[in-house]
């Protein structure tokens, strides 16, 4: 009976250990989770043709709370720069501050580490135009997409697509302005406030 019951318990406790392993080993999120992301974008062109050249830079730190396994809610900051010139002459020096929310749904795995998502977020936005000396105030909606690769546990890779989907109306803090409404489908350019490019960060899980 005695050696019955040392059998048994080395079987529970094995299987008790297999199982820490695996939960050790599994990656993604889980009901009440928190995490914090930073992403940062960058874009530059040039046409030697018409000598125009264009750079932005972007960083848009996060706070997500998961509501569910699959879905997150939360708020998120941004900061964007924007410069635009003309044989060698400034024709955009714009930077941009940005508050806003969003809902992240995640949709498909690949594989054990790869985690997809899309996100809808809502934002306002104040452009300083430091050439014109002038303001712009906007709020816009958009959709991006993106994917998590988990490096550990508690630490992912980010690669999103920006507002492959998004809408904005914005207006200058001039007299006799009208506001200016704007839909895209695909990606913007660096003079939208509400970015449109491709990005890449880092997310921590708390």
């Amino acid at each position: 009976m005695k050696k019955l019951f040392f059998t048994a318990a080395v079987a529970v406790l094995g299987f008790a250990n297999v199982t820490a392993q695996e939960e050790a080993k599994t990656f993604g999120f889980s009901e009440g989770d928190l995490f914090i992301e930073g992403m940062v974008g960058f874009n530059s062109s040039e046409d030697k043709n018409t000598e125009e050249k264009a750079s932005g830079f972007e960083i848009s730190p996060k706070l997500g709370y998961f509501i569910s396994e699959d879905l997150a809610i939360g708020g998120m900051l941004s900061f964007e720069s924007a410069k635009e010139e003309v044989a060698g002459t400034d024709t955009a020096d714009q930077s941009t501050f940005g508050v806003g929310a969003f809902a992240r749904y995640y949709f498909l795995d690949l594989g054990e580490r790869f985690k997809t998502y899309g996100e809808f977020g809502v934002a306002y936005a104040s452009q300083d135009d430091k050439l014109n000396d002038y303001k712009v105030n906007a709020i816009g909606a958009g959709l991006d997409l993106g994917i998590n690769y988990f490096v550990t546990e508690k630490i992912a890779l980010t690669f999103g697509l920006k507002n492959v989907l998004s809408f904005a109306s914005a207006k200058a803090d001039v007299d006799g302005a009208e506001a200016v409404t704007e839909f895209n489908l695909g990606f913007g350019d660096v003079s939208n406030p509400f970015g449109g490019n491709a990005a890449f960060g880092i997310l921590f899980k708390l």
